[in-house]
């Protein structure tokens, strides 16, 4: 499994590997550099099967921890920077690693292993959940998953050495961690950002530099707002990581930016569905209650039920044509006077008024209809309550317009863009 990045130094040395805040970094570099990083953990005691925990920013010292671990066969463990200092100190005694790296390694290396340290089915990564209905939990993927997910990508969107990846979602986020994978398997370039800039993106963008890249909708939306007009080398922009908003994807399209709505999670090392279907090798269904079930090799064996099926707890179905469409999670239902109500149908509603710049909904109790819909907005310019009920109930039907209306300068989300609905009602 380390042959992941020496191939891809082997065949092309001086290709781009990573473009980074420090710099641009070829393939020989990015591989003398794990190398180093490599002998250095094993300098700090390091050993096989041993966890890695990293809170490096986005970059190149990033990058060559990365590729260290297939050749330790060690286990790499990105933390979330954004965390409080309490949070931060329970993912790392739940993670237990040898060592947690919060600088580039320095120093002298010891000598690495005669063979290389990884297996197919080994623990590549150890990565928590994004956290946006409950508290994070840990995740195992394997080589063997990452691999299957990066062959999937490839199968459905071809990646070749030409191609340059942009990458702003955070690296402790499955999104982040697989584009630096997939690009080290297929030789292509990772333009990492350190966090999300607009004018940076939009500039990225505009000037041909990224072919490819990974987006959540917040992300799009800003650089609407930013003045994005075009993307001449972009082949496919990855849009997930929660509700996509019909206006935002008319956006899209009227300026040429070929998005792609996709489908992933942290236990499936990334995406499954992007654009019309599932990927190659995913296998999916809808289970009772419609509830979206997953299963392939990219699927972290630690995260499948007893029946063999990954319980995503989203809610979702499949049109005559097998394109899903992702209705929510199941949990996230208010139940008004006997109605279901979907949180997730009621947020793209209010989205689409030109005034709402974000929105989120929650349930309140009510003692005559047990629950109401509250919705929690952001909004631009002046736009009463009564004027964003009526566009809600030109969309919707009556007993899914919200009851009440909160006003904030911003709403809760988490670093991969992802509502923190559970905090709506304390913000």
């Amino acid at each position: 499994m380390s042959d992941w990045l020496s191939h891809s130094a082997d065949r092309a040395p001086g290709a781009l590997a990573v473009r980074a805040p420090e710099g641009d970094v070829t393939y020989a570099e990015l591989a003398e550099g794990a190398a180093r990083a490599a002998g250095r953990l094993a300098a700090h005691g390091v050993r096989r099967g041993d966890r890695v925990a990293v809170t490096l920013a986005p970059g190149r010292a990033f990058a060559e921890l990365l590729h260290a671990m297939p050749l330790l066969g060690t286990v790499l463990v990105p933390l979330n920077t954004r965390l409080s200092a309490a949070e931060l100190r329970a993912q790392v005694e739940q993670a237990a690693p040898r060592i947690v790296v919060e600088e580039p390694l320095d120093g002298p290396g010891a000598e690495l292993p005669a063979q290389p340290g990884a297996a197919p089915g080994d623990a590549f990564t150890l990565l928590f959940t994004s956290g946006s209905t409950a508290r994070p939990k840990p995740v195992v993927l394997t080589y063997a998953n990452h691999a299957a997910s990066a062959a999937a990508s490839h199968a459905n969107l071809p990646l070749g050495p030409d191609d340059r990846w942009l990458c702003v979602l955070p690296l402790f986020h499955v999104g982040g961690l697989a584009i630096l994978v997939r690009c080290a398997i297929a030789g292509a370039c990772a333009v990492v950002h350190d966090g999300f800039h607009a004018d940076a993106v939009r500039r990225s963008l505009e000037s041909g530099e990224a072919t490819l890249a990974s987006l959540v909708p917040t992300m799009l939306r800003r650089l609407a707002a930013a003045g994005l007009r075009e993307a001449p080398a972009l082949r496919a922009a990855l849009l997930g990581g929660g509700p996509i908003p019909r206006d935002l994807l008319d956006w899209a399209r009227a300026h040429g930016i070929p998005v792609l709505p996709t489908y992933g999670m942290t236990e499936t090392a990334s995406q499954v569905v992007t654009g019309d279907g599932p990927l190659p090798g995913v296998e999916l269904r809808i289970g009772p209650g419609g509830e979206i079930l997953l299963r392939g090799p990219m699927v972290s064996e630690g995260a499948l039920a007893a029946d063999g099926w990954l319980h995503t707890g989203d809610r979702g179905s499949l049109d005559p044509a097998g394109r899903l469409h992702v209705e929510g999670r199941l949990k996230e239902v208010i139940v008004t006077g006997g109605e279901n109500v979907s949180m997730a149908e009621v947020e793209e509603a209010l989205l689409a008024h030109p005034a709402v710049a974000d929105a989120g909904v929650a349930g309140r109790p009510d003692t005559e209809w047990g629950e109401v819909v509250v919705a929690h907005v952001v909004v631009a310019g002046d736009v009463s309550d009564h004027d964003l009920a009526a566009h809600c109930r030109a969309l919707l039907a009556g007993y899914k317009v919200p009851k009440a209306f909160v006003r904030h300068e911003s709403l809760p989300r988490n670093a991969a863009g992802k509502l923190l609905r559970g905090r709506l009602s304390a913000v």
